[in-house]
């Protein structure tokens, strides 16, 4: 019995080595009588959907030595010091003192000083090529492109977020040497190549980007702002077409000595940052009425609905003004147009109290407000929403005019722009398509309906009471003879003329 037992183990001792082992068995002895060259993988290209390259490489190249194969310490030390302008005295210290098998002598050697040293023949020194990033263009889209750190890994923005796709994987140049590391004379040597990372695909247009932080850019100039932000959405499929930060940074000289100038330069406003989005909110106060409306609420006002005495409302003790004082009488009655041409709060505190929180709240999940939109960029915010138990009635009436409630800027405009296209929450994005150098196509992003927060008609009737605000309202600075423009004015909309003018030519 005992002698069944123990050749059934040492059966199974050695199915698990020569079988199961075997892999990993292979690769310690590989490592003890070989020694390896990294070879680097290429990161993969980050271009616009036009093929504008945003992120590429720059060839460099590391030398390391092997002490022990060294023959000359100090003669190796000053060929090296003077190939590579690198101190003399550092590079024997290392050659001397080093007990590790391989010392890196040297990064970031441009091409021209490893010709120089490749004529050197020196024994026991060897080079790699490293793959640097470089941004062609500056600081374009320097907080959603993001940066690589020293060893060319993603650290922030898209470079971390799509690290899996753009890494690849490293290779190594593997040479025979004895027990102490020398190189076997005769040995071949074996090649295993790296795998380059996949190339990125963005939604975004450069020429529409270019434009966009031009337009932050006279922004900066007229008003001196701490902050200045711009997103254009494709309202259609919601793909990213521009997103702007202002101030910017050069992603080529990325100041990494100082973390704090660092993390706020190279913070994506747009979408980890929450604010009160004001007037703006308004859209959704009004779609999520007219909707409900349409649908038989009989709590909801018509779009003829004359909203009386429009100066002043009352609420829990809380007074809304508005921000005019409708002197002589002007402006004192309005319709649902008027007021988003007017942005008169106290008609849409009166929107809000007559929907209730209970309506009201389950428009604003639809909106997507108080989660996530699920864009394709690390730390997105959650926004600010009250939970709608502790909500007050002086609170509602606060979140219909956009106080009492903060949102990020790609939230506000993935809502915005799904009261204008019929009603369609889709994920917005910025990846197109992740693909190789030889074309093959290793993801495709398609557009991703979340859920519907409108119907066609309460869209169609809010696009032509938006373009109202533009042509006969509080928005004509932004109107356009012969175009549709729609908006809705904060203090953004007016600056923004040019920028929507530019568009316009690009896209007719």
């Amino acid at each position: 019995m005992a002698i069944t037992f123990l050749f059934c183990f040492l059966t199974a001792r050695f199915f698990y080595v020569q079988v199961l082992w075997q892999e990993e068995l292979n690769y310690r002895a590989l490592d003890q009588w070989t020694r390896e060259i990294p070879l680097v993988a290429q990161r993969g290209k980050i271009t616009d959907r036009n093929g504008v390259v945003l992120a590429d490489n720059t060839t460099a190249y590391t030398v390391y030595a092997r002490s022990n194969a060294v023959k000359d310490e100090l003669k190796t030390a000053t060929l090296l010091s003077q190939a590579l302008s690198v101190e003399q005295s550092k590079i024997y210290e290392k050659l001397t003192k080093n007990k590790a098998s391989e010392i890196t002598v040297a990064k970031k050697v441009d091409k021209s000083k490893i010709q120089s040293l490749a004529q050197l023949s020196l024994d026991g020194v060897y080079y790699s090529r490293d793959n640097l990033r470089f941004y062609p263009k500056g600081d374009a889209l320097c907080q959603v492109l993001g940066f690589t750190s020293s060893d060319n890994t993603g650290t922030t923005g898209l470079e971390k977020y799509y690290e899996k796709y753009l890494a690849g994987k490293n290779g190594e140049l593997l040479y025979e040497t004895d027990l102490v590391g020398i190189e076997i004379e005769n040995s071949v040597a074996t090649y295993l190549p790296a795998e380059n990372g996949y190339n990125l695909e963005l939604t975004i247009d450069y020429g529409v980007q270019e434009l966009a932080e031009s337009a932050l850019e006279r922004v900066a100039a007229q008003s001196s702002p701490v902050s200045a932000e711009c997103i254009v959405l494709d309202v259609n499929t919601f793909e990213i077409l521009a997103l702007a930060n202002y101030p910017s940074y050069d992603l080529n000289e990325v100041p990494r000595n100082d973390v704090e100038t660092l993390n706020k330069l190279s913070r994506n406003a747009l979408v980890c940052d929450i604010y009160e989005p004001g007037s703006t909110f308004k859209i959704i106060t009004s779609a999520a009425n007219v909707e409900e409306y349409l649908q038989g609420n009989k709590k909801a006002y018509s779009t003829n609905y004359v909203f009386p005495s429009s100066r002043t409302r009352s609420v829990d003790g809380t007074t809304v003004k508005c921000w005019s004082n409708h002197a002589n009488g002007k402006h004192c009655n309005q319709t649902l147009a008027e007021a988003l041409n007017n942005s008169c709060n106290p008609c849409f505190t009166d929107m809000a109290l007559s929907l209730g929180k209970e309506t009201f709240y389950k428009y604003l999940s639809a909106f997507g407000f108080g989660k996530k939109t699920g864009v394709d960029f690390g730390g997105e915010a959650y926004g600010l929403l009250l939970p709608q138990a502790a909500v007050r009635d002086c609170d509602l009436a606060r979140i219909g005019f956009g106080q009492t409630i903060a949102v990020s800027g790609i939230q506000l405009a993935c809502a915005t722009a799904s009261v204008v296209n019929g009603g369609y929450y889709y994920t917005p994005t910025l990846l197109k398509r992740v693909y190789a150098d030889d074309g093959y196509v290793e993801y495709e992003r398609e557009n991703a309906l979340q859920n519907r927060t409108v119907s066609e008609e309460t869209s169609k009737i809010m696009t032509e009471m938006l373009e109202g605000v533009v042509r006969d309202g509080s928005g004509k600075k932004a109107y356009i003879d012969g175009y549709s423009v729609g908006g809705k004015t904060g203090d953004i909309l007016t600056t923004c003329v040019n920028l929507v003018k530019n568009l316009i030519k690009i896209y007719t």
